[in-house]
């Protein structure tokens, strides 16, 4: 049983907040606006109630208040806005306060469901694993335009080896042809050399960031669970740390199928009476690492199902190693049954990902555990 009878919600924006706080033994409710401060939303919260228990919806504004006022000594928790049961009625009446409101009651009755708040290192490996990703899709946009620039010009590279064999885009024969454009007008040149120097710029950045990821997947608390599951085919050393940092604690899902329901890779289900339904997988939850385990499932369709040999310094836990080639074997095996059936190649790959994310919370786990 909670030791407070105050609950408070609060409608955080990037500029303000609403707090609503809400006494469930008298029925009392109190309102009041701030600035972002989190200095004022304590000193409030401590006037009403100093065992207050306080709440705000996952979204944009991110952990920074929850770690500001559990600093300042106030009982804050974020709720999962997926999960918020929201009446349709309240569609039509939408405004800040009573959507504190709504989560001061939700917290009350114990309907909130509270989203895992990383400490700031894991925060801080998180944020370069994103910008990393960020660095690979602005380094595929400025490919991309560089390449639709040329074509509007009719210009394409198709060069050929000896053998007749098309050499491929961005290598060094490729950078040589675009470098040997020269365009009659001088405004053509001139835009040119600006996507030449966006693709350039954009690959150094790429470079730099994977450094950096590289250099923080060493530090003692992630390097054994990164080295582990590198042991899973698919998985280097970006992608290891892309699903070690974002799970932060492989502890706190309760099993494998929890962990693959966070990442979005479970069916769809819409199921009455007699009637079963299965779909699509549901796409909610980590997008981020939903991306990473359905890219990293394509390897289980052309590798062997030999354990994967450990690169040099890397030093993966002895168990966590032996089940992720048990793992290995598996999903070779999933894979190809799959393909035998006669299933979609992305359907297959889907369901594929969906067993390796379950093969990737056991082998963290057990490093983890280690």
């Amino acid at each position: 049983m909670l030791d407070t009878t105050t609950f408070v919600g609060l409608d955080v924006h990037a500029r303000s907040i609403k707090a609503v706080s809400l006494d469930v033994m008298t029925g009392e409710v109190r309102c009041a606006t701030f600035g972002y401060d989190a200095g004022a939303v304590a000193g409030w919260v401590r006037s009403v109630d100093p065992k207050a228990k306080c709440v705000y919806e996952s979204g944009v504004t991110g952990f920074d208040l929850q770690k500001r006022l559990s600093g300042l000594g106030v009982d804050c928790v974020v709720g999962a806005v997926s999960k918020m049961i929201k009446p349709s009625a309240d569609r039509r009446r939408k405004n800040d306060r009573n959507d504190a409101e709504f989560l001061a009651r939700m917290l009350s009755v114990g309907n909130v469901v509270e989203v895992w708040v990383p400490d700031d290192e894991c925060e801080a490996a998180r944020d370069l694993t994103r910008a990393l990703e960020d660095a690979r899709d602005d380094l595929s946009r400025s490919k991309q335009r560089l390449s639709k620039f040329l074509l509007r010009h009719g210009l394409v590279f198709d060069e050929r080896t000896p053998t007749g064999r098309r050499k491929g885009n961005w290598t060094r024969a490729h950078w040589s042809w675009i470098e040997s454009i020269r365009f009659a007008e001088g405004a053509d040149n001139e835009a040119l050399a600006y996507y030449v120097d966006a693709v350039r710029r954009a690959a150094e950045d790429k470079a730099r960031l994977e450094g950096l990821v590289e250099a923080e997947t060493r530090k003692p608390r992630w390097r054994r669970r990164v080295d582990s599951l590198r042991c899973l085919k698919g998985v280097d050393t970006a992608t290891a740390a892309d699903l070690v940092f974002e799970a932060g604690e492989f502890s706190r899902f309760r099993n494998a199928r929890s962990f693959a329901a966070w990442v979005g890779l479970t069916p769809s289900e819409h199921s009455s009476g007699e009637s079963d339904r299965r779909g699509a997988i549901t796409k909610a939850g980590n997008k981020h690492l939903r991306k990473a385990l359905v890219e990293a499932a394509w390897h289980y369709l052309t590798c062997s199902a030999r354990p994967k040999e450990p690169a040099r310094g890397q030093a993966p836990d002895p168990g966590a190693r032996r089940h992720a080639a048990k793992g290995v074997r598996r999903l070779v095996e999933r894979r190809g049954t799959l393909l035998a059936r006669g299933v979609h190649n992305n359907k297959a790959n889907v369901a594929t990902a969906r067993e390796l994310a379950c093969w990737v919370w056991a082998v963290g786990l057990m490093a983890e555990e280690a």
